[in-house]
């Protein structure tokens, strides 16, 4: 009976994952558990924690879809984080370019107490 009521909890947090796009605590809270609970299905449950996994791609979809639609909408900021996240390799990245001139040089400073006149 335990074992049942067990895998309706997990099939009602699957649902409320992919409704809360991932976000356990929210899931946690309309299915009515804790989320140690939730963590002790994820690890001891192979099966669950796949489902979970694939929900994860699922909402990262989601999130994905929404950036396309704000660039196709002309959101200037969204183009930028897109192509620095996705086209490197075409130079749209920021970095630091440090140049040094000279000679460098190095030396060991040994460290003496200073006497006190006596």
């Amino acid at each position: 009976m335990k074992s049942n009521k067990i895998q309706h909890t997990k099939k009602a947090l699957l649902e409320a994952l992919e409704k809360s796009l991932g976000v356990v605590t929210t899931a946690c809270k309309q299915v009515g558990i804790n989320r140690t609970t939730f963590y002790r299905y994820y690890n001891e449950d192979e099966k669950f924690k796949i489902e979970v996994d694939d929900l994860s791609n699922v909402a990262i979809d989601f999130a994905e879809s929404q950036l396309f639609k704000q660039i196709q909408g002309g959101n200037p900021t969204s183009t930028i984080f897109y192509l620095k996240t996705k086209a490197k390799k075409r130079g749209y990245v920021e970095r630091q370019e440090i140049e040094v001139g000279g000679d460098i040089k190095s030396e060991i400073i040994e460290w003496k107490p200073s006497e006190k006149n006596q």
